[in-house]
Protein backbone atom coordinates (compact mmCIF):
# COMPACT_ATOMS: atom_id res chain seq x y z
CA UNK A 1 0.00 0.00 0.00
CA UNK A 2 1.26 3.65 -1.17
CA UNK A 3 1.89 6.45 1.35
CA UNK A 4 -1.73 8.16 -0.66
CA UNK A 5 -3.54 5.49 0.29
CA UNK A 6 -2.01 5.00 3.78
CA UNK A 7 -2.64 8.46 4.38
CA UNK A 8 -5.88 8.26 3.50
CA UNK A 9 -6.75 5.22 5.88
CA UNK A 10 -5.08 7.10 8.65
CA UNK A 11 -7.28 10.08 8.00
CA UNK A 12 -10.30 8.31 7.69
CA UNK A 13 -10.07 6.39 11.18
CA UNK A 14 -8.60 10.01 13.10
CA UNK A 15 -12.21 11.16 11.65
CA UNK A 16 -13.99 8.35 13.17
CA UNK A 17 -12.15 8.04 16.54
CA UNK A 18 -10.01 11.10 16.80
CA UNK A 19 -7.39 9.55 17.64
CA UNK A 20 -5.12 6.51 16.43
CA UNK A 21 -2.50 3.65 17.75
CA UNK A 22 0.94 2.89 15.68
CA UNK A 23 0.68 -0.67 16.71
CA UNK A 24 -3.29 -0.79 15.98
CA UNK A 25 -2.12 1.18 12.03
CA UNK A 26 0.69 -1.51 11.28
CA UNK A 27 -1.01 -4.56 11.88
CA UNK A 28 -4.50 -3.24 10.18
CA UNK A 29 -2.14 -1.98 6.83
CA UNK A 30 0.19 -4.98 7.21
CA UNK A 31 3.40 -2.56 7.72
CA UNK A 32 5.81 -1.94 10.13
CA UNK A 33 5.61 0.22 12.60
CA UNK A 34 8.67 2.07 11.60
CA UNK A 35 6.82 3.07 8.25
CA UNK A 36 3.72 4.32 10.39
CA UNK A 37 5.75 6.45 12.52
CA UNK A 38 7.09 8.13 9.49
CA UNK A 39 3.91 8.35 7.62
CA UNK A 40 2.34 9.91 11.10
CA UNK A 41 5.48 12.51 11.18
CA UNK A 42 5.15 13.54 7.87
CA UNK A 43 1.26 13.98 8.43
CA UNK A 44 2.06 16.30 11.41
CA UNK A 45 4.77 18.52 9.46
CA UNK A 46 1.48 18.85 7.34
CA UNK A 47 -0.42 20.16 9.64
CA UNK A 48 -3.32 17.32 9.36
CA UNK A 49 -3.06 15.43 12.72
CA UNK A 50 -1.10 16.05 15.79
CA UNK A 51 1.82 13.07 17.07
CA UNK A 52 1.48 12.15 20.65
CA UNK A 53 3.97 9.29 22.04
CA UNK A 54 2.22 6.12 20.71
CA UNK A 55 -0.01 7.62 17.97
CA UNK A 56 -1.11 10.71 17.10
CA UNK A 57 -4.71 13.17 17.57
CA UNK A 58 -6.83 14.78 15.04
CA UNK A 59 -6.55 18.32 14.45
CA UNK A 60 -9.68 20.18 15.77
CA UNK A 61 -9.28 24.02 14.76
CA UNK A 62 -12.73 24.10 16.87
CA UNK A 63 -10.79 23.26 20.08
CA UNK A 64 -10.23 27.18 20.46
CA UNK A 65 -11.56 29.03 20.78
CA UNK A 66 -14.02 26.55 23.13
CA UNK A 67 -16.92 29.72 23.14
CA UNK A 68 -17.48 28.39 19.26
CA UNK A 69 -17.44 24.80 20.13
CA UNK A 70 -19.73 25.22 23.15
CA UNK A 71 -22.22 27.32 21.38
CA UNK A 72 -22.23 24.47 18.31
CA UNK A 73 -23.25 22.06 20.58
CA UNK A 74 -25.67 23.97 22.51
CA UNK A 75 -29.56 22.47 21.45
CA UNK A 76 -27.29 20.65 18.90
CA UNK A 77 -30.89 18.07 18.39
CA UNK A 78 -32.67 21.20 17.64
CA UNK A 79 -30.26 22.58 15.27
CA UNK A 80 -29.69 19.26 13.93
CA UNK A 81 -33.38 19.08 12.75
CA UNK A 82 -33.55 22.33 11.10
CA UNK A 83 -29.82 21.37 8.81
CA UNK A 84 -31.78 18.03 7.93
CA UNK A 85 -34.33 19.91 6.30
CA UNK A 86 -32.09 22.65 4.56
CA UNK A 87 -29.73 20.19 3.06
CA UNK A 88 -33.11 19.00 1.41
CA UNK A 89 -33.28 22.40 -0.39
CA UNK A 90 -29.44 21.24 -1.76
CA UNK A 91 -29.46 20.10 -5.12
CA UNK A 92 -26.03 19.12 -6.93
CA UNK A 93 -24.48 22.42 -8.92
CA UNK A 94 -25.83 24.81 -6.55
CA UNK A 95 -23.26 27.41 -5.41
CA UNK A 96 -23.73 28.39 -1.92
CA UNK A 97 -23.01 30.78 0.77
CA UNK A 98 -22.49 29.87 4.42
CA UNK A 99 -22.19 32.22 7.44
CA UNK A 100 -20.30 31.38 10.44
CA UNK A 101 -23.53 30.89 12.41
CA UNK A 102 -23.24 27.88 14.91
CA UNK A 103 -25.97 26.23 13.34
CA UNK A 104 -24.78 26.58 9.61
CA UNK A 105 -21.89 24.55 10.64
CA UNK A 106 -23.85 22.11 11.44
CA UNK A 107 -24.83 21.49 8.31
CA UNK A 108 -21.59 20.83 6.92
CA UNK A 109 -22.09 16.93 7.89
CA UNK A 110 -25.29 16.65 5.73
CA UNK A 111 -23.58 17.83 2.64
CA UNK A 112 -20.23 16.86 2.32
CA UNK A 113 -20.93 14.00 -0.19
CA UNK A 114 -22.94 17.20 -2.40
CA UNK A 115 -21.45 18.16 -5.79
CA UNK A 116 -21.77 22.02 -4.84
CA UNK A 117 -19.49 25.36 -4.10
CA UNK A 118 -19.64 26.58 -0.93
CA UNK A 119 -18.54 29.83 -0.33
CA UNK A 120 -17.85 31.16 3.13
CA UNK A 121 -16.21 33.36 5.92
CA UNK A 122 -16.31 30.54 8.26
CA UNK A 123 -12.77 28.78 9.63
CA UNK A 124 -14.93 25.74 11.08
CA UNK A 125 -16.73 25.12 7.58
CA UNK A 126 -13.66 25.20 5.73
CA UNK A 127 -11.97 22.82 8.24
CA UNK A 128 -15.09 20.60 7.46
CA UNK A 129 -16.27 20.41 4.43
CA UNK A 130 -12.10 19.59 3.44
CA UNK A 131 -11.12 16.22 1.80
CA UNK A 132 -15.06 15.81 0.93
CA UNK A 133 -16.98 16.58 -2.32
CA UNK A 134 -17.95 20.03 -2.16
CA UNK A 135 -15.86 22.49 -3.60
CA UNK A 136 -15.29 25.15 -1.06
CA UNK A 137 -14.30 28.99 -1.59
CA UNK A 138 -12.68 30.77 1.22
CA UNK A 139 -13.72 34.62 1.53
CA UNK A 140 -10.59 36.36 2.55
CA UNK A 141 -9.88 39.57 4.69
CA UNK A 142 -9.65 40.42 8.37
CA UNK A 143 -9.59 36.89 11.23
CA UNK A 144 -12.24 37.47 13.98
CA UNK A 145 -10.02 35.25 16.32
CA UNK A 146 -13.12 34.81 18.75
CA UNK A 147 -15.86 34.00 16.39
CA UNK A 148 -13.43 32.16 13.92
CA UNK A 149 -14.64 34.22 11.13
CA UNK A 150 -13.64 36.50 8.49
CA UNK A 151 -14.70 39.87 8.15
CA UNK A 152 -14.03 43.19 6.79
CA UNK A 153 -13.72 45.03 3.96
CA UNK A 154 -12.00 43.13 1.49
CA UNK A 155 -14.47 40.11 2.99
CA UNK A 156 -17.12 42.25 1.43
CA UNK A 157 -15.55 43.21 -1.74
CA UNK A 158 -15.09 39.23 -2.19
CA UNK A 159 -18.69 38.08 -1.48
CA UNK A 160 -19.28 41.12 -4.08
CA UNK A 161 -17.86 39.02 -7.00
CA UNK A 162 -19.63 36.09 -6.64
CA UNK A 163 -23.00 34.77 -7.01
CA UNK A 164 -24.92 32.24 -5.20
CA UNK A 165 -27.94 30.32 -6.10
CA UNK A 166 -28.80 29.88 -2.52
CA UNK A 167 -27.50 30.99 1.34
CA UNK A 168 -27.82 29.98 4.16
CA UNK A 169 -27.20 32.20 6.96
CA UNK A 170 -27.52 32.66 11.10
CA UNK A 171 -29.20 35.68 12.81
CA UNK A 172 -29.00 36.65 16.57
CA UNK A 173 -32.67 37.52 16.54
CA UNK A 174 -35.53 38.16 14.33
CA UNK A 175 -38.71 39.65 14.33
CA UNK A 176 -41.69 41.62 12.63
CA UNK A 177 -39.05 44.30 12.85
CA UNK A 178 -36.60 42.64 10.79
CA UNK A 179 -32.85 41.13 11.10
CA UNK A 180 -30.76 42.03 14.24
CA UNK A 181 -27.07 41.02 15.28
CA UNK A 182 -24.82 41.67 17.75
CA UNK A 183 -22.18 43.34 15.55
CA UNK A 184 -21.78 45.30 12.32
CA UNK A 185 -18.99 43.03 11.22
CA UNK A 186 -21.23 40.29 11.26
CA UNK A 187 -24.65 42.59 9.87
CA UNK A 188 -22.13 43.28 7.25
CA UNK A 189 -21.59 39.94 6.66
CA UNK A 190 -24.70 38.91 6.51
CA UNK A 191 -26.21 41.92 3.94
CA UNK A 192 -23.60 40.78 1.50
CA UNK A 193 -24.02 37.11 1.46
CA UNK A 194 -28.07 37.72 0.96
CA UNK A 195 -27.82 40.71 -1.37
CA UNK A 196 -25.74 38.26 -3.90
CA UNK A 197 -28.12 35.32 -3.56
CA UNK A 198 -31.17 34.00 -5.62
CA UNK A 199 -32.37 32.56 -2.47
CA UNK A 200 -31.55 33.30 0.99
CA UNK A 201 -32.83 30.80 4.08
CA UNK A 202 -32.07 31.92 7.68
CA UNK A 203 -31.78 28.90 9.79
CA UNK A 204 -32.63 29.71 13.74
CA UNK A 205 -34.29 27.71 16.44
CA UNK A 206 -37.09 28.79 18.61
CA UNK A 207 -34.94 30.81 20.82
CA UNK A 208 -33.88 33.69 18.20
CA UNK A 209 -37.80 34.21 17.03
CA UNK A 210 -39.32 37.24 17.89
CA UNK A 211 -35.83 38.11 19.52
CA UNK A 212 -34.55 41.29 18.72
CA UNK A 213 -30.41 42.42 19.91
CA UNK A 214 -28.26 45.11 19.40
CA UNK A 215 -28.31 45.95 15.39
CA UNK A 216 -31.37 45.94 13.63
CA UNK A 217 -29.71 45.77 10.52
CA UNK A 218 -32.00 45.16 7.30
CA UNK A 219 -36.07 44.42 6.85
CA UNK A 220 -37.62 41.13 6.54
CA UNK A 221 -37.10 41.21 2.83
CA UNK A 222 -33.66 40.82 2.36
CA UNK A 223 -34.65 36.82 2.90
CA UNK A 224 -37.06 34.32 1.42
CA UNK A 225 -37.56 31.36 3.82
CA UNK A 226 -37.22 30.90 7.30
CA UNK A 227 -36.38 27.46 8.21
CA UNK A 228 -36.88 26.51 12.57
CA UNK A 229 -38.62 24.44 15.39
CA UNK A 230 -40.62 27.42 16.19
CA UNK A 231 -44.62 26.81 16.67
CA UNK A 232 -47.30 28.41 14.54
CA UNK A 233 -47.64 30.88 17.32
CA UNK A 234 -44.11 32.51 17.19
CA UNK A 235 -44.50 32.61 13.68
CA UNK A 236 -47.54 34.42 12.79
CA UNK A 237 -45.44 37.78 12.23
CA UNK A 238 -43.66 36.09 9.44
CA UNK A 239 -46.93 34.34 7.84
CA UNK A 240 -46.76 36.40 4.28
CA UNK A 241 -46.87 35.25 0.87
CA UNK A 242 -43.05 37.31 0.98
CA UNK A 243 -41.49 34.62 3.76
CA UNK A 244 -41.77 30.44 3.37
CA UNK A 245 -41.64 28.87 6.63
CA UNK A 246 -40.52 25.77 6.79
CA UNK A 247 -41.10 23.72 10.17
CA UNK A 248 -38.35 21.38 11.22
CA UNK A 249 -39.52 18.21 13.22
CA UNK A 250 -37.47 17.45 16.10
Amino acid sequence: MNFPKRKQKIIEQLDQAGEVDIKQLATELDISEITIRRDLNQLAADGLLYRTHGGATKVNPLEKPHSFVNKSAQNAGVKDAICRLAVAQINDGDIIFMDCGSTVFRLCQFIKNKKIKVITNSLPVIYELQNCAVSVNIIGGELDKERQAVHGTTAIEHINKYRATKAFLGIDGISKTGLFANSEYEASITSAFAANSAYTYILCDATKIGKETYLNFAGLDLINAIITDAEADQLKDFNTKEITILKASV
